[in-house]
């Protein structure tokens, strides 16, 4: 295992949780394993594990690009992981505030509308 697949293996868990991960892990298959080594090794051994910015402000980045691009499925996914990124969800808010000015108000009203469906199921939880 590369440095850059060790730290983002690392990184990934740390940020998203071990039983997301341990999901992905066991639904990967030989036909998407390279994807999986892509991400793992670009997104988190090299982007999400550099200290530049905090994980808090990274997140609420993250957010604000997949609103902005219109990536909503993975919005619910990212809104679990500002738990463990220190992101609240006032910061979250203001990411999407931004998305509306500076991208779209129907795309931040579509991710806030995720957002809130989120949190919610996350107090159940």
């Amino acid at each position: 295992m590369t440095d850059r697949m060790a730290d983002g293996m690392k990184t990934r868990r740390e940020v998203l949780g071990d039983a997301h991960v341990d999901r992905a892990e066991e639904s990967k298959t030989p036909f998407d394993a390279p994807f999986q080594t892509l991400i793992t090794e670009a997104a988190w051994g090299t982007l999400w594990s550099d200290d530049t910015i905090s994980r808090r402000e990274r997140s609420m980045l993250t957010l604000a690009l997949l609103a902005a691009t219109g990536n909503f499925e993975e919005i619910p996914m990212h809104i679990r992981a500002s738990a463990n990124t220190g992101a609240s969800p006032e910061d979250v808010m203001q990411a999407f505030m931004h998305v509306a000015v500076y991208a779209g108000v129907p795309k931040a009203n579509h991710a806030i509308k995720l957002a809130k469906q989120t949190y919610s199921e996350m107090k159940g939880e």
